[in-house]
């Protein structure tokens, strides 16, 4: 395994596997992997002929005073996990890289950006948008892969590659969660014990939805009632959002039909979560 963190390191492979068609199957990370990215690491492997992991915290994609500065990094770590499933490059690349001074550009999708984690984190999704698509100009991949645990984050990347006409294509995973049911995350790492214990009710609060759904209740604001009703006892929640939307538009619906995403996010002390709930032709997907 090779890790690059200049643009014509990584060109220059990108190039030579071009030359030789291989298909290129690529996962963006902000680093400290747990099997959520890993499953999209092994998923990759399976697709397709070179994979390529790209480890970059992001500081377009924090506000001022989120945790840009402490957010967990341990390339180390990270490296050993990636050799292990066999990933063929790792970029790595310094902010000045992807940012030099200077630095003017950037890639809004509009109305999509604003709603549920858009509201409370302002210029969030403008920064995904941005380094997303630096990524795969320089990545040239085939396809890339993310997590359904960030559901609103595949929602607008696949507008975002749709609008643009990007030729990559975007394959959304189903979301990986601890033995406990917490959604995994590399947030879990600032809980405490009490606090991860706390942390459950995110999970709680969707099985309810999913209980009351099954019994056959279809209308969302009741749902939603029950579910910041049980996330409001918990002492240490402090609740962001719970919303029930559309899964194509994230348009807000009174009624459960159709494809529904059911999306919240909470804070459990200082440490915000997300977590959601997807109702597809498949049927219940959480």
């Amino acid at each position: 395994m090779e890790i690059a963190s200049a643009v014509n390191e990584l060109r220059e492979k990108i190039l030579a596997w071009k030359k030789h068609g291989r298909k290129i199957g690529f996962v963006p990370t902000m680093g400290y992997l747990h099997e959520g990215h890993l499953s999209l690491v092994r998923e990759s492997k399976k697709r397709s002929e070179v994979t390529v992991v790209s480890i970059f915290v992001n500081p377009k994609q924090f506000g001022p005073s989120e945790d840009y500065r402490v957010y967990p990094r341990d390339l180390e770590r990270d490296r050993a996990l990636l050799e292990k499933e066999g990933v063929d490059l790792v970029f790595y690349p310094p902010v000045d890289v992807m940012y030099p001074e200077g630095y003017k550009t950037y890639v809004e999708v509009e109305d999509l950006q604003d709603r549920l984690c858009g509201k409370s984190r302002p210029g969030h999704f403008r920064g995904v948008c941005t380094v997303v698509l630096k990524l795969f100009n320089l990545v040239q991949p085939d396809e890339a892969y993310f997590g359904w645990k960030d559901a609103q984050q595949v929602i607008i990347l696949q507008k975002m590659v749709e609008d643009l006409n990007v030729p990559v294509k975007i394959v959304p995973l189903p979301l990986v969660r601890d033995h406990d049911g917490l959604a995994l995350s590399s947030r879990n790492t600032y809980l405490s014990p009490e606090e991860r214990r706390a942390a459950l009710v995110l999970k709680k609060s969707l099985d309810l939805a999913e209980k009351l759904i099954l019994e056959g209740e279809k209308e969302a604001g009741r749902i939603r009632e029950e579910m910041i009703e049980l996330i409001s006892a918990e002492p240490l929640a402090r609740l962001d959002y719970v919303e029930i939307v559309k899964l194509n538009n994230l348009e807000p619906l009174e009624r459960i039909e159709g494809e529904v995403l059911i999306a919240l996010a909470v804070f459990i002390g200082r440490t915000r979560l997300i977590d959601n709930l997807r109702i597809t032709s498949g049927g219940i997907e959480k």
